[in-house]
């Protein structure tokens, strides 16, 4: 389990007054179908800040399916997409300790106290991630969020790791500096 989740599972007594296992009972009775349902739902009626309700309804889902599960299943028939994941991943973690990774079903959302990226595979031959600057220009490159909605306020389309060039590293970092 990568680091930053351990911690904030450790952490999720002190920060929301429940255990993710007290969490997980509380989820399950309620039976949420959709997972945005289960997170407006802790943030409504449990005051839990968004990054512990998205990582809670996550961990809740069937348990069968790990992480790494979901992570493998996004990318079943793009596989030449892993390795651009891959450094985006590798590029998240060294912005700083307190960058969690989730993976969900169709993307994987990059938390800091709140999503600052999404990297989802959109199509078989691209990475779409979305990335949360408010107030920053569209341009040819960055886009705006399309398929991402209100989750992100833009869009990079990736389809060669030559494109996690030195232009896109510093609006993921910017990201991660405005998620705090």
């Amino acid at each position: 389990m990568d680091k930053a989740l351990q911690t904030m599972i450790d952490n999720m007594p002190e920060k929301t007054g429940k255990s993710l296992n007290e969490w997980k009972l509380i989820l399950k009775e309620k039976s949420f179908v959709k997972h945005s349902e289960g997170v407006k739902y802790l943030k409504e009626e449990h005051n839990v800040t968004h990054g512990f309700a998205n990582t809670i309804v996550t961990l809740s889902k069937d348990e069968k399916e790990t992480p790494d599960d979901l992570i493998e299943n996004q990318y079943k028939g793009k596989e030449g997409l892993k390795p651009i994941y891959e450094k985006l991943i590798s590029l998240v973690k060294t912005l700083g300790t307190d960058v969690i990774i989730t993976p969900k079903k169709g993307s994987v959302s990059v938390i800091r106290k709140k999503q600052f990226t999404l990297i989802k595979p959109a199509t078989r031959t691209r990475i779409d991630l979305g990335l949360k600057l408010k107030d920053k220009p569209i341009t040819n490159r960055l886009e705006n969020s399309g398929p991402f909605g209100t989750m992100c306020t833009h869009r990079v389309k990736i389809t060669t790791i030559e494109e996690i060039d030195d232009e896109l590293k510093q609006w993921i970092e910017e990201a991660y500096q405005k998620a705090n």
